[in-house]
C-alpha cells in the first residue's frame, strides 16, 4: 500500500510517500511560496533496488494548492519515476492541527469531518483553513482515493477536566469551548511509542515526560500511555518559552503594554507570537543554533535568552513530575531537543534531585535514537527523533486496511 502524507500550510505544502507496511519512504519534498509566479518545489526520491537517491528542484508559477498537488503527482509518477501511475496511491493522510473536542482518534475525511474542521477554524485560524485547502484540492486532483485526517490535538483528548479546564467562569467553556487542547500530539504519540523499544518496559506501566522542543515547543506528561497534561493550551502560544513565542505570561501585561505602546489587540498578539521568546530576549534570532553560537562568543542577551529558555522547560518538567507523582522516562525530541546537547545537559544537571544522572558522552557525541542517562540513573533519559509523517502513514494504513478487511 502506497500512502501519501500531506502537511499543508497557507502558502506551502510538505509531502512524503510511504510504502506500507514496510514503512519505506519513496519520496519526500515540499513546495514553498504557493500563490506566486516563483514557487519553489524541491524533492528527494530515495534509491530503488540498490540505486542511489535522486533530487530535484524547480521554480514555476503555482497559484493554488490544486496546481501544487498536480505538480507533486507529476513528480511522483513521471519526473522521479517512483510510481508508474497515480492509481498506485492507495490513500492520503493529512495533518490537521485542530480537531477540537470532536476527535480523539484519526478518522476518514467525510463531509461531516470537514464541517467539524471548519467549525474549529476560529481555534486555529492560521492552520485549519490551510489544512482544508489541501484536503479539498486533493479531492479534486485525486478523486475517489481514501483520505484520512490525523489531528495534532487528538492525543491530548485523554486529559481529565481538572487538567484541561481554565479557572475562569465555567460558562465560557460551555458556550465557547475555552479550554486547554494541546498540540504536537502526533509527535508526542510517536516518540512515546518508541520508549518501550529503548527501556524494555511496557508503556502502560510508565510515567513519561516528553519534551518536543523546536521553534514551537511543548512538554507533555504521559501516564500509562495517555496524555494527562500538556504545556500548550487553547492555542500554541501557551506554555514554555519558544523560538519567537512568549509562552506563559501574566494576562494583565496585555492591557498595560497596549496602553503604554498604543498597540491594537492584533499588534499585541503578533508581538507574542512572532517577536518574543528567544528572539525577543536576544534581539538576534529565534534559532537556538544562532543563540548558542552568540552565547559562546560572549553575548549577554543570548546567554540570558538561553538561560530563560532552559529554566522554563525545566519548570514544566518539575510540574509534571508532581502531576504524575514521579517520572520513569524523560525524553527529548524535535529540532532543538534532538540537536542541542548543551540544552539537554543544562536541563538534566538541575534534575539530580530525581536521581537522574546523564551520560555526558552519550549526550554530547551520540547520534539518533538512544539513551543518554547512565545505568545508575533512576530516571531514563532518551533522545528520540520524531517522525510525525510516519505516524500519519500508520494511522492511514490502519484505517484503510480495516475498511478493506471489513469489506471482504
Amino acid at each position: 500500500m502506497n500512502v501519501l502524507v500531506l502537511n499543508c500550510g497557507s502558502s506551502s505544502l510538505k509531502y512524503q510517500l510511504f510504502r506500507m507496511p514496510e514503512e519505506k519512504v519513496l519520496i519526500r519534498g515540499g513546495i514553498e511560496k504557493i500563490g506566486s509566479d516563483d514557487a519553489q518545489h524541491f524533492y528527494k526520491a530515495e534509491g530503488q533496488d540498490g540505486q542511489g537517491s535522486h533530487e530535484g528542484t524547480s521554480t514555476s508559477e503555482i497559484l493554488d494548492h490544486r496546481e501544487a498537488l498536480r505538480q507533486v503527482l507529476h513528480v511522483v509518477t513521471r519526473e522521479s519515476g517512483v510510481l508508474q501511475s497515480v492509481n498506485e496511491i492507495s490513500a492520503v493522510g493529512h495533518r490537521v492541527v485542530h480537531g477540537g473536542e470532536q476527535f480523539a482518534l484519526s478518522t476518514f475525511l467525510t463531509d461531516e469531518v470537514k464541517h467539524a474542521i471548519r467549525d474549529n477554524v476560529e481555534l486555529a485560524p492560521l492552520h485549519n483553513p490551510a489544512n482544508l485547502q489541501g484536503i479539498e484540492a486533493m479531492e479534486d486532483v485525486l478523486p475517489g482515493v481514501k483520505q484520512v485526517a490525523v489531528f495534532d490535538t487528538a492525543f491530548h483528548q485523554s486529559m481529565p477536566p481538572e487538567h484541561y479546564l481554565y479557572p475562569i467562569p465555567y460558562v465560557l467553556y460551555k458556550r465557547h469551548k475555552v479550554r486547554r487542547y494541546g498540540f504536537h500530539g502526533t509527535s508526542h504519540r510517536y516518540v512515546s511509542s518508541r520508549v518501550p523499544f529503548l527501556v524494555h518496559r511496557d508503556l502502560m506501566n510508565l510515567k513519561v515526560i516528553s519534551c518536543h522542543i523546536g521553534n514551537g515547543a511543548s512538554v507533555t506528561a504521559i501516564q500509562n500511555g495517555r496524555s494527562i497534561d500538556t504545556s500548550m493550551g487553547m492555542t500554541p502560544l501557551e506554555g514554555v518559552m519558544m523560538g519567537t513565542r512568549s509562552g506563559d505570561i501574566d494576562p494583565s501585561i496585555q492591557g498595560y503594554v497596549t496602553a503604554k505602546e498604543e498597540l491594537t489587540q492584533e499588534d499585541f498578539a503578533s508581538m507574542l507570537n512572532k517577536h518574543s521568546g528567544l528572539f525577543g530576549i536576544s534581539g538576534l534570532s529565534g534559532d537556538m543554533r544562532k543563540i548558542t553560537e552568540a552565547r559562546a562568543k560572549g553575548s549577554a542577551r543570548s546567554a540570558l535568552a538561553f538561560d530563560m529558555y532552559e529554566y522554563r522547560i525545566r519548570k514544566y518538567i518539575g510540574a509534571y513530575v508532581a502531576a504524575m507523582n514521579g517520572v520513569d522516562v524523560l525524553l527529548f525530541t524535535a529540532g532543538v531537543g534532538e540537536n542541542s546537547p548543551l540544552l539537554r545537559r543544562k536541563i538534566c544537571d538541575h534534575l539530580t534531585y530525581l536521581g537522574l544522572e546523564i551520560d555526558v558522552q552519550a549526550n554530547d557525541t551520540g547520534k539518533g535514537e538512544r539513551i543518554i542517562s547512565t545505568s545508575a540513573s533512576r530516571v531514563t533519559v532518551c533522545v528520540i527523533p520524531t517522525n510525525e509523517e510516519l505516524m500519519i502513514a500508520r494511522d492511514t494504513q490502519l484505517l484503510v486496511s480495516g475498511l478493506e478487511s471489513w469489506g471482504k
